[in-house]
């Protein structure tokens, strides 16, 4: 399995659909599991989002979503033009309505960090994907596995 891209979005919410469907796509034809596909799809949704809500655009308007994709893991990157907080994963009460997407990341992800270059700040995340047998059959990701057993 070999895939990467590099995609340049509008900074809209109509964004995530496009980079989702695209993203589902180019894995699912890599051959990677669909619930490997489902994970690192919704890390991807969740950093856009993210970037979306709380982030400016890059200087051309828009924002930079990109990954790639190994034999073991996935990489995911979406990349803005900073805000004024620092993306962590939050700690919201049962109550709240939002704050938990980067849990989710840290959930899901082996694991996941922000670089900054200059005015850009790009949050990523690893997914550890289980490698295919002799049949050419994945299992669910390593990720999952050590988390549902552990």
């Amino acid at each position: 399995m070999s895939a990467s891209s590099v995609v340049m979005l509008p900074y809209a919410p109509s964004s995530v659909a496009v980079a989702r469907q695209r993203l589902s796509a180019e894995l699912q034809g890599a051959g990677l599991l669909a619930t490997a596909v489902d994970d690192v799809v919704l890390i991807l949704s969740e950093l856009l989002s993210n970037a979306l809500r709380h982030a400016h655009p890059l200087p051309s308007g828009q924002l930079k979503v990109a990954w790639y994709c190994s034999d073991r893991q996935v990489e995911v990157a979406v990349s803005d033009g900073g805000a004024y907080t620092e993306p962590r994963a939050g700690r919201p009460t049962l109550s709240s309505l939002g704050g938990r997407g980067l849990g989710i990341v840290e959930y899901l992800a082996e694991r996941w960090g922000v670089r900054h270059e200059a005015e850009i700040t790009t949050v990523w995340a690893v997914v550890l994907v289980a490698a295919p047998d002799r049949n050419g059959h994945q299992g669910l990701s390593e990720t999952r596995i050590l988390r549902e057993v552990g």
